[in-house]
């Protein structure tokens, strides 16, 4: 079944069907607006009741509602100055090493870190990755696991495959082959990596701070010098994906309480800084 779901989207017309879907998701026409919102809170169980704005009356857009903001008191982040917090709400897809610049993907399946994000990246050979999986019902927004400063995105255009446990386990390379944005921070305890990965329907990628729009249409390198607390939020999607944090070597202990399929939350503690 795996096979033939990955084989269909090979045949999609990936991002003219994502585009086709993202016009009417940012529509303001009141039915088109209620009619997104109501069946896709009522297909995926969309709970209302943590976010800034309980009624799906209270949004301008489908769009809107997707990358609704949470009540300020409703991921608190811990205030243990060596925590690294998890910057998604979704499951763990993988968690573990990075070996010869291999990181996992699926079960007898990785895939090489210089493919994922363009560059050759030593630092973070023998450190320690993990990967967030977005559900459609879940909150969509991104933020920053420790305190730390934005140096350079490299934004790399690509398709737009799902990225459900389906796809992992049938398609070689999927995060290499998606759109991607990949954010490269600077820290007092080495440097971190947090990549976000587009997929099927919709697929935009929004940061907080001005760059490179989604689609990306060419393989674009934009320097930068932004300090960012832990917690702060950096970024959104427009339907489910994924986000990617690796760390350099010997900098941080990943809490070993975490596993393939481990719910978790935006803030949740995901492991320790080292020194």
């Amino acid at each position: 079944m795996s096979r033939r779901f990955a084989a269909l989207q090979r045949l999609l017309p990936q991002h003219g069907l994502s585009r086709l879907v993202g016009r009417f998701a940012c529509s303001q026409t009141p039915w088109i607006r209620r009619t997104f919102i109501q069946t896709f809170a009522a297909a995926y169980g969309v709970d209302l009741r943590e976010a800034a704005r309980s009624s799906p009356d209270d949004y301008n857009s489908f769009n809107d509602f997707f990358t609704r903001e949470l009540r300020s008191d409703a991921r608190p982040i811990t205030t243990d100055p060596l925590a690294v917090s998890c910057p998604a709400d979704g499951s763990i897809s993988q968690i573990g090493p990075i070996t010869h610049d291999k990181l996992m993907q699926a079960k007898g399946t990785s895939y090489s870190l210089r493919s994922l994000t363009g560059a050759d990246l030593p630092q973070f050979n023998g450190g320690t990755f993990a990967t967030v999986y977005l559900a459609p019902k879940d909150y969509h927004r991104v933020h920053l696991p420790i305190g730390a400063r934005l140096i350079r995105t490299t934004a790399i255009p690509g398709g737009l495959f799902s990225v459900n446990a389906k796809t992992e386990a049938s398609i070689s390379d999927l995060f290499c082959r998606n759109e991607r944005l990949v954010c490269h921070f600077e820290s007092g305890h080495g440097d971190m990596l947090v990549v976000l990965v587009g997929a099927l329907i919709v697929a935009s990628i929004e940061t907080v701070w001005s760059g490179p729009r989604s689609p990306y249409q060419s393989l674009t390198v934009t320097d930068y010098a932004l300090r960012f607390e832990r917690g702060s939020e950096i970024g959104r999607f427009l339907l489910g994906s994924t986000v990617i944090v690796c760390f350099e070597s010997g900098r941080v202990e990943l809490d070993g309480s975490l596993r393939r399929g481990s719910k978790v939350r935006v803030g949740q503690l995901m492991g320790h800084l080292i020194g």
